[in-house]
């Protein structure tokens, strides 16, 4: 099955609709909306949100501008020295004709010159409106890159958003079950580990269901680590250490309660420093708090 989830995530339909593809990359997307309902509403609904975003942000042309400018060339043709004319033509020289009664040289009517058309008002009518026209264009292309720059903006802070939305949600499915967990106590033993005497102000507590195998561990204070260690939780089964599993950074600095590996039977817990990621036995030379059950 087609992954349509990862693809409406992927960004690709904001730059379908924002026109940043190529007619390759728009294809893929129309093939996409055309085998997937989820893909076609989502699809659907950014085209119609960048339609109510232009919208809403689209400026109106002054209002009057259209007949004062139309006015302005009216009255440029209305001027008289806006009429302008061609120069008149000279006459083409008299052709000569001869009677035979009277022989005598008779001049031939000149015709006269229509004046040239007055095509220089009308150019600069259409000098007039193409301007205008420019104008408009580059307002609204202005217009549509704040658009754009702006729905950008959006979606990123929705993205950022809906991540720091998934963290709160964890943190607080991860606070509920620890709350759940203290408040109801049933078949869980509390086993206090104190500090060993190297380290005699630590303290932790370990929270054991025999019948569930559930371990977990509550951290009042541990020393600090030093750079590429972690520390490592041992259940000691009639002396034999079982592996518990490492506690996170925010579990060893006391910010939250961790649950560790199950553990099947054990009579006491223990805590050493390890290499990062534990290590397959425990180093005792190491051991920071201890404590029986």
């Amino acid at each position: 099955m087609e992954d349509y989830q990862s693809y409406i995530e992927s960004g690709r339909l904001e730059q379908y609709v924002l026109g940043e593809l190529d007619p390759a990359a728009q294809a893929e997307v129309e093939q996409w909306a055309a085998r997937s309902p989820q893909v076609r509403q989502e699809l659907d609904e950014l085209l119609a949100g960048l339609g109510v975003y232009a919208e809403a942000h689209a400026q109106v042309v002054p209002a009057g501008l259209r007949d004062k400018v139309l006015g302005r060339v009216l009255a440029e043709i209305g001027r008289p020295d806006a009429q302008v004319t061609a120069a008149p033509v000279a006459a083409p020289a008299p052709a000569m004709r001869v009677s035979a009664s009277n022989p005598q040289v008779v001049a031939a009517a000149s015709t006269p010159v229509a004046q040239a058309p007055r095509r220089s008002v009308w150019a600069m009518a259409a000098s007039v409106a193409l301007l205008l026209s420019l104008g408009a264009n580059a307002l609204l292309y202005s217009r549509w890159q704040q658009a754009n720059t702006d729905l950008v903006a959006a979606q990123n802070s929705q993205a950022r958003f809906a991540q720091t939305s998934q963290v709160m949600e964890r943190r607080l499915a991860t606070t509920q079950e620890q709350l759940h967990l203290l408040r109801s106590p049933v078949g869980y033993k509390m086993v206090a580990l104190a500090g060993t005497p190297a380290h005699p102000t630590a303290r932790a507590r370990v929270m054991y269901n025999a019948t569930a195998h559930r371990v977990y561990v509550d951290v009042q204070q541990l020393p600090p680590l030093p750079p590429g260690k972690q520390y490592q939780l041992w259940a000691l089964d009639k002396g034999k250490p079982v592996d518990a599993g490492v506690l996170a950074a925010n579990t060893a600095s006391g910010d939250s309660i961790q649950q560790m590996k199950d553990i099947a039977s054990a009579q006491a817990f223990a805590m050493t420093v390890e290499p990062a990621g534990g290590s397959a036995g425990p180093t005792l030379a190491t051991m920071t708090v201890i404590g029986n059950i």
